[in-house]
């Protein structure tokens, strides 16, 4: 008998020690560790479709771009060739001052004509910063000029905290850019110009049988990272904005004023890491729900998103989570398609994750006088 009560207490403490550990797992499947610390002046790291940040320090922080300048080059010159201002098949002429800019260089020669796609490529994957200024003279008569179109669409994109002042990127006093800004053009770059963006991937370039390589060490050491662009001066620091894409999940990074060639690639490396590790983007369609409305000529009105959604939230939380409307108080006609009429909550363990406005999917006329009057009597009557 005693043996059998102290096998009973056995088995009861073992089923708790079970269960408490399972809730201990439970729980432990949506702690999200704190962002990483790296020693780069400052980071950000964010979802390409949601624009969700994941993990920042210090991404207004004003720093000398340096090299990362050429992402608005091309962006422009991008734009311009979109506009049919100008042609691949460009014929461009290498001024002295294109010639002589210092730096990094494609080796162009002063005087020669070359095809603008060869001066691009030049400009992205090797980061020659003759070619920068080739391309600017070529577009706008002189690099000063060309300044006056990369501020303009850094202004069009949101990067109100970013100023140029040439085409390369070479430190200038009123040169500056942020994390959060160059985070806007690479997602710019990638969304605006698909047929473009894989140049950013090229690993090394070729021009007067001189061979160079892609500064971005990434794209050896990480088949998932598909571009950006790296940059170095004295000022600025070791920079590199890059993207990568893990199933199905799209991921730009900014690293600002690192020490060395290993700690922008290393640093780079952690935080992406950490973004694909411990979070998750998800897509909420457009929903559609028929809702009871009153006052119009309608019982009924339709409604939902009117787009879909990209959300980025912490791994796992999505899966479990709920979804629930809220519509206004006393939604009646007339309502007109695209009339905010309520939200789409989206809980988890009773917090809001999320609060999507829900819109009108159709109008809803307003309903005749006497219409008005019969319901007004049975709402009297609670009929």
């Amino acid at each position: 008998m005693k043996y059998q009560l102290l096998m009973k207490k056995i088995s009861t403490l073992f089923i708790v020690a079970i269960s408490i550990a399972s809730l201990n797992l439970q729980a432990a499947i949506f702690i999200t560790p704190k962002k990483p610390s790296i020693s780069a002046a400052s980071y950000v790291v964010l979802d390409y479709n949601s624009g969700a940040v994941i993990a920042s320090n210090k991404p207004h922080e004003k720093r000398a771009p340096a090299s990362l300048t050429k992402l608005m080059t091309a962006y422009v010159v991008f734009q311009l060739i979109k506009d049919g201002r100008a042609s691949l098949d460009d014929d461009v002429k290498i001024s002295k001052k294109a010639w002589e800019t210092m730096g990094s260089k494609s080796f162009v020669e002063v005087g020669k004509t070359i095809k603008l796609e060869i001066l691009l490529k030049g400009m992205i994957i090797q980061s020659g910063n003759d070619a920068a200024v080739a391309l600017a003279e070529h577009i706008a008569g002189t690099e000063g000029t060309f300044t006056a179109y990369m501020n303009e669409y850094a202004l069009e994109l949101g990067m109100n905290n970013t100023r140029f002042e040439n085409a390369s990127g070479l430190d200038l006093n009123d040169q500056h850019t942020t994390a959060a800004d160059m985070a806007k053009l690479a997602a710019a770059t990638i969304r605006d110009f698909p047929e473009f963006y894989p140049w950013y991937s090229e690993k090394e370039f070729t021009h007067h049988d001189i061979k160079q390589p892609n500064r971005n060490k990434l794209l050896w050491s990480d088949n998932t990272v598909d571009g950006l662009k790296t940059g170095y001066t004295k000022k600025a620091g070791y920079n590199l904005v890059a993207s990568a894409n893990r199933m199905g999940m799209r991921l730009v990074s900014v690293v600002l004023g690192s020490s060395g060639t290993e700690a922008r690639t290393s640093q780079t490396q952690k935080i992406l890491d950490y973004g694909f590790r411990f979070f998750e983007t998800k897509t909420i369609d457009s929903i559609s729900k028929k809702i009871p409305i009153s006052g119009s000529t309608k019982d009924e009105i339709k409604v939902g998103l009117e787009n879909t959604k990209s959300v980025t939230l912490p791994r796992g939380q999505y899966k479990l989570s709920k979804q629930m409307i809220e519509l206004n108080a006393d939604l009646s006609g007339p309502i007109n398609k695209g009339d905010n009429v309520g939200y789409l909550v989206v809980k988890f363990e009773g917090k809001n994750l999320l609060k999507l406005p829900l819109v009108a999917l159709e109008d809803a006329p307003e309903s005749g006088f006497f219409s008005r009057i019969w319901s007004w009597l049975m709402s009297l009557l609670g009929l």
